[in-house]
């Protein structure tokens, strides 16, 4: 999967689920996704954006050559988005420490930062989880021309007998080219689990996995885990 900054629960559960997660940077950065940005609860109603804002890069870039602006003030202003959990949340004094852990090296490499992150979460929830960044893997591409063929060069050059994706990718790829190279195809599908979230206005599913921190212990957290149906 690309590397997703602060990914929702699915993501986690995906990892959870496979025995190696393979950080996809090779591909090309798109704006407006998951990348550099995702979503927590806002004061009043409904959700809001917290943003690692990038430098300036070609429209075509892939995201291994993603580099974030320098400077600490993108960091100060996501900090102070968080401050309305500080009275509603059981957790935020851990997760605020989390996040201070992640986000105050110097790194501007968005997928080291994105995959630093994502190591962090996993540690503290109790995943076993080692960074693998495709860049940085001598993986040959010379086969792919489509979408679906980046998942199975990669799968085969790594010996993989199963792949795993989140739901959406039903769309993309198709069953009879997995099990032609002998490769099982699996899709996980959240099933996600209602917590209190301290707000008048219902239960927002799919947030950030900092909102999930913010209201769930670490132990109600691997327990969730395993919500999921696996298709």
């Amino acid at each position: 999967m690309q590397p997703y900054f602060f990914p929702y629960i699915g993501q986690f559960q995906l990892i959870h689920a496979v025995d190696r997660f393979i950080l996809c940077d090779d591909v090309q950065y798109i704006r407006h996704g998951w990348i550099n940005r995702n979503r927590i609860l806002k004061q009043g109603e409904g959700y809001q954006y917290m943003i690692v804002p990038v430098s300036k890069h070609p429209s075509r870039e892939t995201i291994r050559n993603i580099r974030t602006v320098e400077g600490a003030a993108w960091k100060e202003i996501i900090f102070r988005q968080i401050e309305w959990y500080r009275k509603r949340a059981p957790y935020y004094k851990e997760v605020r420490q989390l996040m201070c852990h992640c986000l105050s090296p110097e790194e501007t490499n968005i997928t080291r930062l994105n995959g630093s992150c994502i190591k962090a979460v996993c540690d503290y929830v109790g995943i076993p989880y080692c960074v693998e960044v495709s860049s940085e893997m001598n993986l040959n591409y010379s086969m792919v021309q489509a979408t679906s063929d980046w998942a199975l060069q990669m799968c085969g050059q790594l010996g993989a007998t199963s792949y795993f994706n989140p739901p959406g990718g039903t769309v993309l790829y198709e069953k009879e080219l997995f099990e032609e190279r002998n490769i099982k195809l699996h899709f996980v599908k959240p099933l996600f689990r209602e917590y209190d979230q301290r707000n008048n206005n219902g239960f927002l599913p799919g947030l950030s996995i900092i909102d999930v921190m913010m209201f769930n212990s670490a132990a109600e957290i691997a327990d969730m885990l395993n919500d999921y149906q696996l298709l």
